[in-house]
């Protein structure tokens, strides 16, 4: 496990580089989407719209955030579930979506779709939002501002903490990290 950072939007060379369970500080610019948000999306491929972002290398992080507080560009911004996601991420990672940062485990076809795009699935800490707010420098509204949190959000970012769950490899740190846990503490 290491301690790195990286620039968003994401390389291939850097998102094949990362390892599950990897800490990594990201700086630049990610984006943010929910299920609503993750529905219109999908409506708008299978109509043959063009979507309200590129995907090519970008990340986008399953949260929606609490109003901002005077002074501040943003509330509290914990991740979402990102299972809720997984219906739609398969898609939008053939697409050219290169990270997604949320909380919890991935459906196989997630894991599937990570590997087959040399991508990488990052969690970010449930429970602390008010503290990754403060790795918030600035958050816009780009698309479907009827959707209020759900809104997708372009987010400039310097040293948002994350860990690599899901590595470009498939190996996933909630897997390991059981396996790991279990050998200790049988010996």
């Amino acid at each position: 496990m290491m301690d790195l950072h990286i620039q968003a939007p994401i390389s291939d060379e850097d998102a094949k580089k990362l390892r599950a369970g990897d800490y990594v500080y990201i700086t630049g610019t990610i984006y943010t989407a929910r299920d609503a948000a993750h529905k219109r999306m999908d409506e708008a491929l299978d109509a043959g719209e063009t979507l309200p972002l590129v995907l090519e290398h970008n990340i986008i992080y399953y949260m929606g955030p609490s109003p901002a507080r005077e002074g501040r560009p943003i509330g509290s911004a914990g991740p979402t579930t990102a299972s809720r996601m997984d219906k739609y991420a398969p898609r939008l990672l053939d697409l050219g979506l290169k990270g997604m940062i949320g909380k919890g485990k991935r459906s196989e076809a997630v894991r599937d779709a990570i590997v087959r795009n040399g991508a990488v699935y990052f969690a970010a800490v449930g429970g602390a939002g008010a503290l990754l707010s403060k790795s918030i420098v600035s958050s816009e509204v780009i698309a479907y501002d009827d959707l209020g949190t759900e809104a997708i959000r372009r987010l400039q970012v310097e040293n948002f903490p994350v860990i690599v769950v899901i590595d470009s490899c498939g190996n996933n740190l909630y897997e390991t990290a059981i396996t790991e846990y279990c050998t200790e503490n049988a010996e």
